[in-house]
């Protein structure tokens, strides 16, 4: 016997969103290797890619970053030569490589301050107390030794 009512639904899969952590990077200039620029790009270009290629975050980028930065500034020089058309994709290819403020903020970059290289000190005015005294302190409300 047929059973009645509507036609079951199927089973929902529960989707929840990635959390991707924040990646650290030591908010410095970047002075690693590089490629290099074709002949006879135009000033503008060249000062564009000196910018975007000393960003602290391109240390994360591997070779086939590198070759997109270096297509991207293909599409800048064609910009910077009268082709508006390649607006949009520029401004896509740069949100992608986080050029801007926000686009780091997107790609969930951070950079932090470099830590010192040599161990910090303890202070030498700053009172260690033993745990039994601390204990001591907070249980019966007096000081230690008094």
């Amino acid at each position: 016997m047929a059973v009645s009512g509507p036609k079951p639904k199927e089973q929902r899969v529960s989707r929840t969103p990635l959390t991707h952590d924040w990646v650290d990077v030591i908010d410095k200039p970047y002075r690693g290797a590089r490629p290099a620029l074709p002949r006879g790009t135009s000033q503008q270009t060249r000062a564009w890619w000196d910018a975007v290629t000393r960003l602290p975050h391109c240390v994360l980028w591997g070779e086939g970053d590198w070759q997109f930065a270096l297509d991207t500034a293909r599409i800048h020089a064609a910009f910077v030569a009268g082709d508006l058309v390649r607006a949009s994709e520029l401004r896509i290819r740069e949100a992608r490589m986080g050029t801007t403020l926000e686009a780091v903020r997107d790609l969930r970059i951070r950079y932090v301050q470099p830590e010192e290289s040599a161990p910090k000190k303890a202070k030498a005015d700053s009172p260690v107390t033993s745990f039994e005294d601390e204990r001591r302190k907070r249980l019966t409300g007096t000081k230690p030794g008094g």
